[in-house]
């Protein structure tokens, strides 16, 4: 009769709730959607930018192609180093602090603050504190620092911390890359006798440059997809990466800068990016907070100290993976490169969901909504699924033929026909995996997130190793597959058994 009556309440059975619901535009589907959509555009317009400079340089020749592809490997999992536990806690923490804002002026009214609604002890950190007459209207206004109102801008503690950490990380990053470009290639595999020494050098230490906007641009995104809002950064991203794609041949071919006016023009697009998020948010909030105490610097160490276990783990995953193909040389590099930058490019259509995920799940927890929870779980993951179906259909018919607006080398396009089945059929593994990650961040559970994805990338270190010495280029690409089924295993796992923050599904 529990089979009959009361399978629901099984947690894996999360995943199939209201299943016929995921095409529907109800209020919940178009919530996720009107986040989702422009965040996913805006994710992905950066690795599309990658790739138009990928086929501009891939016009010089393929050492050039290679070198290139190279150092924005080792920029980016650089990058991501910081950028990713920055980014995720901010959105996290700032969707948290705007959820409880939203209800603290209503309550204000008829409670002293002591006497507040129940809520944990992090979270009564979120709310700037200081002691006089409850009803007094001046202190209601100080007191509740984030009170949304038409014309006024907001305190946000957690918007503050972020561009102050984003914008000290951004240097830290800027002077080690352009130190330390030449023994981070050795280590990537390009030795010094290497033909794409120089040209890598040359791009790697010249993009450095732009590390400090990059951070704080990133760092801004966070803060307004806290907000529920993914329009304004994909605005300033766009705006960007077409004045990159504008600058691009410009300072290529007319200024025949080659490799260093790439990098040059990409520099540019992320500090136009910076400029138009920070004219955006000052607009909204008011970022110099009332004291040190409201920056809230703990919060953010310990769970950005968990994030930054996951991020290093996820880095040397990527990372080890193209120091194999370089090993093997420019042309398994080259092919490497554009499979690569494609997979990533498609792959975060996905990430658009789980940041939709994120940011409500951050709300309805905070707020204890366990029912808005579920269904918003349950409906980015079937939409994820969905998704990555189409996105392997697209890509296995579509990518043979425009494999040729990468490179013309004969040799590098055929190892690009040999990775394309692997890239399109990890689409539905990548699309889960990502919106995992959303749900889980969402649900603040950063602990987890950090100590599965440790497991997962030493179980994928060991399998890149082996399988790449035995089977090459092939053997690269179903490590890599490998991976990303492990991640999505770990994210299914976690709410399929009702544990941690999801423990709520085994009684609901």
């Amino acid at each position: 009769m529990y089979w009959l009556g009361d399978w629901r309440r099984i947690p894996i059975c999360t995943f199939f709730k209201d299943a016929r619901l995921v095409f529907k535009a109800d209020s919940l589907g178009r919530e996720i959607l009107s986040i989702a959509l422009p965040a996913a555009m805006a994710l992905t317009a950066d690795p599309i930018a990658s790739l138009v400079d990928t086929a501009f340089i891939g016009q010089i020749g393929p050492i050039e192609l290679a070198a290139v592809g190279v150092s924005i490997a080792l920029f980016n999992q650089v990058s991501r180093i910081a950028i990713f536990p920055l980014v995720s806690v901010t959105t996290s923490f700032v969707a948290e602090e705007d959820s409880l804002s939203e209800a603290s002026p209503e309550r204000e009214d008829s409670r002293c603050l002591e006497a507040g609604p129940p809520m944990d002890a992090e979270s009564k950190e979120l709310l700037p504190q200081k002691g006089g007459n409850v009803h007094n209207s001046d202190f209601v206004g100080e007191s509740f620092n984030m009170v949304k109102e038409e014309h006024k801008r907001r305190h946000i503690p957690s918007a503050s911390s972020a561009l102050f950490i984003g914008g000290i990380l951004g240097l830290i990053q800027a002077i080690f890359l352009i130190v330390a470009a030449k023994p981070l290639l050795n280590f990537m595999g390009v030795t010094s006798d290497s033909p794409m020494l120089h040209p890598a050098q040359q791009y790697l230490t010249l993009r450095s440059l732009g590390a400090p906007a990059v951070l704080l641009s990133l760092a801004m995104q966070g803060v307004f997809r806290g907000f529920k809002d993914t329009k304004t950064p994909l605005y300033a991203t766009v705006a960007g990466d077409v004045t990159n794609i504008a600058l691009d041949p410009l300072f290529m071919f007319v200024f025949r800068m080659g490799v260093s006016g790439a990098a040059i023009a990409h520099v540019i697009s992320q500090y136009l990016i910076s400029a138009i998020l920070l004219w955006r948010l000052l607009e909204q909030v008011d970022l110099i907070p009332p004291s040190m105490k409201h920056m809230q610097f703990d919060r953010f160490l310990k769970n950005g100290f968990l994030l930054l276990m996951r991020v290093i783990a996820v880095t040397f995953c990527v990372t080890l993976a193209a120091s194999l193909a370089a090993r093997q040389g420019s042309t398994s590099m080259a092919a490497f490169q554009v499979c690569l930058q494609v997979w990533l490019a498609v792959s975060l259509l996905a990430d658009g969901l789980a940041v939709a995920g994120q940011a409500i799940l951050a709300g309805a927890f905070a707020n204890k909504d366990y029912d808005r929870a579920t269904a918003t779980a349950s409906r980015v993951l079937q939409m994820g699924l969905v998704l990555g179906l189409a996105l392997a259909f697209i890509l296995g018919t579509g990518l043979h033929f425009g494999a040729k607006l990468f490179t013309k080398d004969a040799d590098v396009l055929h190892l690009i026909q040999i990775g394309i089945p692997f890239v399109a059929a990890t689409q539905p593994l990548n699309s889960l995996a990502f919106v995992f990650d959303g749900i889980n961040f969402g649900a603040s559970d950063f602990a987890y997130s950090a100590l599965s994805m440790v497991l997962v990338a030493i179980l994928s270190i060991i399998c890149l190793l082996i399988l790449s010495s035995a089977g090459g280029f092939i053997g690269i690409w179903v490590a890599l597959t490998i991976y990303m089924g492990l991640r999505a295993f770990a994210g299914f796992s976690r709410i399929g058994t009702g544990s941690g923050p999801w423990e709520f599904l085994r009684s609901s």
